[in-house]
């Protein structure tokens, strides 16, 4: 098989495994999201320590700990990474999946926007375009909620953000989740403990089936993770981009198709602007790569 045919395959499997997230969220109630998000950071820490132990790849803390301004990206990017587990959690368990996948639609164009705002980058007219029409979804969206998409925006800024970060620091998938998760270790099992001593931890309490699904939260979370660090190694960034809209794709479906969310009139007009302003930004990235490669053959 191919470098490229396995790095689609590994895509494909990563997305389709986010995308239908939403579908094993719910199998976790009656945890609460903050219980949920607690659980999918310890076992994540144990699942990957697991990986990089067979591995024999522990070494790297050694090396990262001599990098002060990586351990400080570390922190950010945990705080990051907790945020928007955290919002995904709560939007799930609160029936608000549609607004999940809404924030997952516009993080490419929230990408773009950083890109200007933080690393001072000059856009094309496409991205700009693409800009001003995700502006305009928003703010159908926020007229139609009758409030801004807090959620999706959340989830959406975290997200470019964490990505930003982990673009600068360069670590591998299963080294950088295992780091990020070991940050944010010790406030999960102090908020478990908490929880367990108030009498309102379900971890334990429920049926067996429950407490696996807990605990399978940590795989759960890090092998969609290697699977797009395989995808990522691989695939062209178009390659990439175009299949990235996967995810929300199937959650979107998930939340309207499955849990019955309302999707009225107004709303679909803001997703079809969000879906025109990605139609507009994905041509200009293929028309910028095309012109790069025949600038590179003359």
């Amino acid at each position: 098989m191919t470098p490229l045919r396995l790095g689609y395959l590994y895509g494909i499997g990563a997305y389709l495994l986010w995308g239908f997230f939403p579908l094993y969220f719910k199998l976790l109630r009656p945890a609460g999201p903050l219980e949920i998000l607690a659980h999918r950071i310890v076992w994540s820490v144990l699942f990957v320590a697991l990986l990089l132990g067979a591995l024999r790849n522990i070494g790297f803390l050694r090396a990262l700990l001599r990098r002060g301004w990586a351990v400080a990206g570390i922190v950010a990017a945990a705080a990051l990474i907790a945020v928007n587990w955290g919002t995904y959690i709560y939007g799930v368990s609160s029936d608000r999946v549609v607004e999940t996948a809404l924030g997952y639609f516009i993080n490419p164009l929230v990408v773009v926007l950083l890109g200007v705002t933080v690393l001072r980058e000059r856009l094309r007219p496409g991205q700009w375009v693409a800009l001003g029409i995700g502006g305009s979804a928003v703010a159908v969206l926020a007229v139609d909620y009758g409030r801004l998409p807090w959620l999706a925006l959340t989830l959406a800024f975290s997200f470019a953000g964490y990505g930003l970060i982990k673009k600068r620091l360069g670590l591998p998938a299963a080294e950088g989740l295992f780091v990020e998760s070991a940050v944010l270790a010790l406030p999960a099992l102090g908020y478990l403990a908490w929880l367990s001593h108030r009498g309102g931890m379900a971890f334990g309490h429920v049926p067996a089936g429950h407490t696996a699904l807990l605990v399978l939260a940590g795989a759960a979370t890090a092998i969609p993770l290697l699977l797009f660090a395989g995808a990522a190694n691989r695939l062209p960034l178009t390659g990439l981009g175009m299949i990235q809209y996967l995810a929300p794709i199937l959650q979107l479906a998930c939340g309207v198709l499955i849990f019955h969310e309302p999707m009225p009139p107004a709303r679909l007009a803001g997703f079809a602007l969000v879906w025109l302003a990605l139609v507009v930004f994905t041509a200009d990235a293929i028309r910028h790569t095309r012109q790069a490669r025949q600038a590179a053959r003359v």
